[in-house]
């Protein structure tokens, strides 16, 4: 292994934040400051293809990178894209339940969650419960407009 894939593949082990490809560039050039780009993208391809990392597409345009090769589930905050690791049982066994009901030889499968992370979701409550306008202000005044119009009347 070259000197440079083995960095790249320690960076991508020592990390939990699944990056993309042009953030282990970053966390690279601290240590690989004339390292480019392009041999990146290549090592990564290379790691990926012998089984040393796992390259995941969740849907955001980009490829992430996994060190932990180990078969595990991922669930991705809606909000920031943040996507951490869970650790737990299989479901139950989709791939041979699968193949038995279709014919298929199955390959794989992914199965991915989505939510709000702790923290998107301490903020968004926090922005929830903000102190309400004082009466007299124009935002006050704007939102007893929108409910009388929004037909939100009582009695």
């Amino acid at each position: 292994m070259t000197a440079q894939r083995k960095i790249i593949l320690e960076e991508i082990e020592n990390t939990r934040a699944h990056p993309a490809a042009h953030e282990v560039y970053e966390m690279v050039r601290r240590r690989l400051p004339r390292i480019s780009l392009g041999t990146v993208y290549r090592n990564l391809e290379v790691l990926s293809e012998y089984g040393l990392i796992r390259r995941m597409d969740l849907g955001d345009g980009q490829y992430h990178y996994d060190g932990n090769t180990e078969e595990h589930y991922h669930v991705r905050c809606t909000e920031c894209g943040r996507i951490t690791d869970l650790f737990m049982d299989p479901v139950c066994d989709l791939e041979g339940t699968i193949a038995r009901q279709t014919g298929y030889e199955i390959a794989g499968y992914r199965l991915d969650f989505f939510g709000l992370c702790p923290v998107c979701r301490r903020t968004r409550e926090s922005e929830n419960t903000a102190a309400p306008p004082v009466l007299g202000s124009r935002k006050s005044s704007e939102q007893g407009e929108e409910n009388h119009e929004g037909g939100n009347q009582s009695g």
